[in-house]
């Protein structure tokens, strides 16, 4: 398996190399489609997903689907500070990102340097990523949202009586944007595509995970992955990604084994690649839910995320929660 991936990975690099660039404009048409050596169409590159557009709307912009240029700048400039880890004080807890004081045990061991958010909204200023349903919220299940809560509330007191009590991404397993499917989060929201005749490759700077999507027609496997079974095909300039198999949830919420993802890419010019992605499972959503962000075209290269939690911090935490006898929340009633 190993040398299939490098094989893989050997034959996007050439083709990247020897792609030709796109000719001068023929046509309008001619203008946008970018195509690989064997005729797809070209959505190859290095992209940042990064953005200040939240994945569901904030309940204060309730009804709004998009925001004027005077709203969209107070919102960027508000986001900005509030999301600041410089400007936020341990002790007062002031102002308010979501981080613990010291007192629950919070140690700000970041600074803003190594963050790398969006810094403003999509370009159409959207206050979500989800599209549908209309509401731009994800249609949770009631009693998802409570188990939700109460793995929140265990995560933030330090309970850990087993290593499966932590999340994945806390066990270096799945970083907690790269998905599938991917969601603009804290920082490496970077990705590149390597396209090669039969596959197409997404890599991912989060947890280094890479997918190697067959499109030559062949069927699932039986295999159940981290990361599921993804196999795509072309629609027109669309390539669409089907992906099911999942081993258990990934890095989304609200995604489970019985997970049902489609991806779509579609090239919109030189430097865009647009992310649309459908989410289908039973067992924790009520209807299937679609959000949508930009590729934007970016600078490489990815840089190894060499994620150590899992190997060294996890036992700091099993060891920490065992001497703390940390008791499991069981209710949020």
């Amino acid at each position: 398996m190993k040398q299939r991936f490098v094989t893989v990975i050997a034959m996007a690099i050439a083709a990247a190399l020897v792609a030709p660039i796109p000719a001068g404009a023929q046509s309008a048409e001619s203008e946008t489609v970018m195509r690989t050596p064997d005729g797809q169409p070209d959505i190859s590159g290095i992209f940042t997903f990064r953005t200040l557009t939240p994945l569901q709307r904030p309940a204060a912009l309730e009804g709004q689907e998009r925001l004027g240029a005077e709203e969209a700048a107070q919102f960027e400039a508000s986001e900005r500070i509030r999301l600041n880890r410089d400007l936020f004080d341990p002790i007062t807890g002031a102002p308010n990102a979501g981080y613990q004081p010291r007192a629950e045990g919070g140690v700000l061991s970041y600074n803003e340097f190594w963050y790398e958010r969006g810094i403003e909204l999509t370009a159409d200023k959207r206050t979500s990523l989800v599209v549908d349903p209309p509401s731009g919220r994800i249609p949770f299940k009631p009693e998802y949202q409570e188990a939700a809560q109460i793995r929140r509330l265990n995560l933030r007191n330090g309970f850990a009586d087993h290593y499966t009590d932590r999340s994945l991404a806390d066990r270096c397993i799945m970083g907690f944007n790269a998905g599938p499917p991917m969601v603009s989060s804290a920082y490496n929201n970077n990705v590149q595509i390597f396209q090669v005749p039969g596959y197409v490759v997404i890599l991912n700077e989060m947890v280094h995970n890479a997918r190697i999507i067959p499109i030559d027609g062949r069927p699932h496997g039986a295999l159940r992955q981290w990361s599921g079974d993804s196999r795509g095909r072309w629609e027109g300039e669309t390539l669409v990604v089907e992906t099911r198999n999942f081993l258990r949830e990934t890095s989304l919420g609200g995604s489970s084994a019985d997970t049902y993802l489609v991806e779509r890419f579609r090239r919109m010019d030189p430097d865009t690649v647009m992310y649309e992605f459908t989410v289908e499972d039973p067992n924790n959503f009520t209807r299937p839910w679609t959000a949508m962000m930009p590729l934007r075209r970016t600078d490489g290269p990815l840089f190894e995320y060499a994620c150590h939690e899992g190997n060294i911090g996890m036992h700091g935490i099993m060891a920490g929660a065992r001497r703390k006898d940390t008791q499991a929340v069981t209710s949020v009633r």
